[in-house]
């Protein structure tokens, strides 16, 4: 079982923003860059790294998509209390 994942995610305001950035990627954007030049969350300034998290770390949503992703996927948009997330896990151990 998945204890832990080092992710990076995007972080912005609307469903339709988050919807535009995965277009964008699947178009061949970098998820750093965008992450940079979007996301809301201070973690942008750093491609959007969040670096290593476990079990009951983050809210609960954004915690089921990140520990239910495959190494290197990208998710569909999560909606937190935050607001909407485009997570993709770089590592799982």
């Amino acid at each position: 079982m998945v204890s832990q994942v080092h992710a990076l995610h995007i972080l912005v305001k609307t469903e339709q923003e988050a919807k535009e950035i995965l277009s964008e990627l699947r178009r061949g954007s970098t998820f750093e860059r965008l992450a940079q030049m979007k996301s809301t969350c201070p973690s942008g300034k750093k491609g959007g790294d969040l670096g290593w998290f476990g079990r009951g770390q983050m809210v609960r949503e954004f915690e089921l998509t990140a520990f239910g992703l495959e190494k290197g996927k990208i998710s569909e948009p999560v909606k937190t209390e935050f607001g909407w997330h485009v997570i993709k896990v770089l590592e799982s151990k």
